[in-house]
């Protein structure tokens, strides 16, 4: 576990030191409610590249730094995750653009990132609070339920944006099946006492995908 954000900001200049072409990395899961103060520790550093080429200068710097491959266990298979890496105490867990099969890193998600690093050959940029949450909606992990309700709790949201990313990445994908999903999460967090604003909205989408997709099947 990984329990101050200086051991994660370290890493991030030892990677820069050992790059050896210029990228950009997007952090937008534990490590980033750590660096704000809303998580105590973290077992993975979530880090999403942008372009194939960027993923490959990641994954090549890291192997030369001594971090070893694994193979992603079942609570991955939602998550369309390219490749984990170990060394010691610190796992990344490395996306290729999208996360969740369809879930993409957008131009609106870079625009309301905020960077914290700026070195030679490395940019480091965190996800927004409303980006973050409604990542670990997309999930099967308990501990991502967990840390949903602290982002709701412990920050101002803006459940605006939460709700035209949602409708932006549907849009995008043409996977509007992506609403059932985080549906099911979303009642999950209400179950739990989580006092959400736009749950009107998703149980709208919902509707409508449903009936939807009874038109379709009552025209085969």
């Amino acid at each position: 576990m990984i329990e101050n954000f200086k051991h994660i900001e370290e890493f991030f200049k030892e990677l820069n030191n050992n790059l050896k072409n210029k990228i950009e990395i997007y952090v937008i899961g534990g490590a980033t409610l750590l660096y704000r103060g809303m998580k105590t520790a973290t077992k993975d550093i979530d880090v999403i590249v942008y372009t194939k080429k960027e993923f490959l200068e990641f994954e090549n710097t890291l192997k030369s730094i001594s971090f070893k491959d694994k193979i992603p266990g079942k609570e991955y298979t939602h998550m369309n995750l390219s490749q984990i890496f170990q060394r010691d105490d610190f796992r990344i867990d490395l996306f290729e653009k999208e996360v969740c099969g369809k879930f993409a890193l957008t131009k609106e998600m870079k625009e309301r990132s905020e960077k914290i690093l700026d070195l030679d050959n490395l940019k480091v940029f965190l996800c927004s609070n409303e980006d973050i949450f409604l990542f670990k909606s997309m999930t099967e992990r308990e501990g991502d339920i967990v840390d949903c309700i602290n982002i709701a709790t412990m920050q101002n949201i803006n459940w605006k944006v939460i709700l035209e990313e949602l409708q932006n990445q549907i849009k995008q994908s043409k996977q509007d099946v992506w609403i059932t999903w985080v549906g099911e999460r979303f009642d999950i967090l209400e179950e739990r006492s989580l006092d959400i604003p736009i749950m009107k909205d998703i149980d709208r989408l919902r509707d409508e995908y449903f009936n939807n997709l009874e038109k379709k099947l009552n025209l085969k």
